[in-house]
């Protein structure tokens, strides 16, 4: 297993793998034979930033059993899927900023997130695991409020798309098997989601095929793979982390 990170060093951008508390600085395209530089530095003295940066984000609804039991909603026939705005992309680390003049709930949602390694358009579920790169966590963050604001249209690009509400990292885990993770959210020090990967409706690889014949993936793009029981609000000064293990720990205040 290898754990990319993306990081501030210097004055500048740069990515390597975290081995312990040190990163080995790499150089090239994180997707396309990186090289070591030889050079290290300690993850104490770097600013995190998201571990890659996607051209995309589509996140899906309703892909959980024990979620969709709760609900009462049956299994979909196909993913359900929305976008969140790429300017809504956000690391750990950093605070998430409730939106200027919203007065409602804001919560959070743990989710594994895919990572996808190289052009991907129109795959079958065969050859889907090749296109996909590794596995991160998000917090694909909900003004929950405005998504039925309007009862003429559903709001979910909006509701999830403010500034700092497209939260994944801090790194990017390859030789994963997505099958065995578990998904933690603790928010203040109380566990709130503690859910297996393995009940979802469409696993990692038959969500890249079933996408990607409706768009093209390019490499960085991430899949948000939705979320199960235990969502919940957020208020300012709450602390919340995400956490996958194998992958490590997404935390962030909410302000």
């Amino acid at each position: 297993m290898t754990r990319w990170i993306r990081f501030e060093h210097e004055g500048r951008a740069q990515f390597g793998t975290l081995e312990g508390d040190t990163i080995a600085i790499h150089e090239g395209d994180l997707f396309a034979a990186p090289r070591p530089t030889g050079a290290r530095a300690s993850l104490a003295s770097v600013k995190l930033l998201t571990p890659c940066v996607p051209t995309k984000m589509v996140a899906l609804w309703n892909n959980f059993r024990a979620l969709a039991a709760k609900l009462g909603q049956a299994e979909p026939p196909e993913p359900l899927w929305f976008m969140k705005a790429n300017s809504s992309f956000h690391p750990g680390g950093q605070p998430i900023r409730n939106p200027a003049g919203f007065g409602g709930k804001v919560i959070f949602e743990g989710e594994l997130g895919i990572v996808i390694g190289k052009r991907t358009a129109r795959v079958s579920e065969a050859d889907a695991p090749a296109h996909i790169f590794g596995y991160t966590c998000v917090n694909d963050v909900t003004a929950v409020d405005i998504l039925k604001k309007d009862p003429t249209f559903d709001q979910w690009s909006r509701s999830k798309s403010f500034d700092t509400f497209g939260v994944f990292g801090p790194v990017i885990a390859t030789g994963l098997d997505p099958a065995t993770l578990s998904v933690r959210a603790v928010l203040n020090g109380q566990e709130r989601q503690n859910y297996p990967v393995s009940d979802m409706f469409f696993s990692p690889a038959r969500i890249v095929s079933l996408i990607s014949q409706d768009l093209t993936f390019e490499p960085g793009d991430v899949i948000c793979c939705g979320t199960s029981v235990g969502v919940g609000s957020m208020k300012p000064g709450s602390d919340v982390t995400i956490s996958i293990e194998g992958i490590g720990e997404l935390s962030n205040r909410f302000e």
